[in-house]
């Protein structure tokens, strides 16, 4: 616990490179489209509980895992963003399957210290466009929904983005109050 409090207020945090591919404007909504190398990420599921109610538990169990609660006791540096992934159903709300993920950090990308907690595993993503939405303040379901939407009637019907689900990015830990950096990311499908 220490080490994720230590973490929090003093650690340094390696932001995941990114190529940016476009920086566009449409009906007054500006988004990016990205491109994302493959990675190892902590990864935490949880299912049957709402975004709302679930998500500060997984985060805080990542950021524990990163901050020394791990088998080796190493202390790693922080990554963002930290990465929710989410069901969306036909009408908007968001299913109560969750996926959260956090970037290992470079130094320790060949050989990631092992979890103590079961319910964290070590997956090897592999690499992705996206196109990204930003947008500022604590985010919780309900601004995460908006932002998702809004992105959605921007691209328009054409796009070529996956709408079975999408990614709830948070750059910024649990502890910063204000400068907050939010983002929506949509799976561009491979033509």
């Amino acid at each position: 616990m220490f080490g994720m409090i230590k973490n929090s207020l003093f650690g340094n945090t390696e932001e995941t490179e990114y190529k940016l591919l476009s920086s566009e404007t449409k009906d007054g909504v500006s988004f990016e489209v990205r491109r994302y190398d493959g990675a190892k990420y902590a990864v935490i599921y949880s299912e049957g509980r709402a975004f709302d109610q679930v998500t500060g538990e997984l985060v805080r169990k990542l950021l524990m895992y990163i901050g020394g609660s791990n088998e080796q006791g190493e202390a790693m540096p922080t990554a963002a963003p930290i990465i929710m992934t989410v069901y969306p159903r036909n009408d908007g709300v968001l299913s109560r399957r969750l996926m959260v993920a956090i970037r290992i950090p470079t130094i320790h990308h060949q050989c990631p210290p092992t979890p103590t907690d079961n319910t964290i595993r070590i997956d090897e993503r592999p690499g992705m466009t996206v196109y990204a939405l930003q947008f500022g303040g604590f985010a919780g379901d309900s601004e995460y929904r908006a932002e998702a939407l809004r992105l959605t009637r921007t691209l328009g019907e054409t796009a070529p983005f996956q709408r079975k689900q999408y990614f709830c990015c948070s750059y910024d830990l649990p502890l910063k109050p204000y400068g907050r950096r939010n983002e929506v990311w949509f799976l561009q499908e491979e033509p």
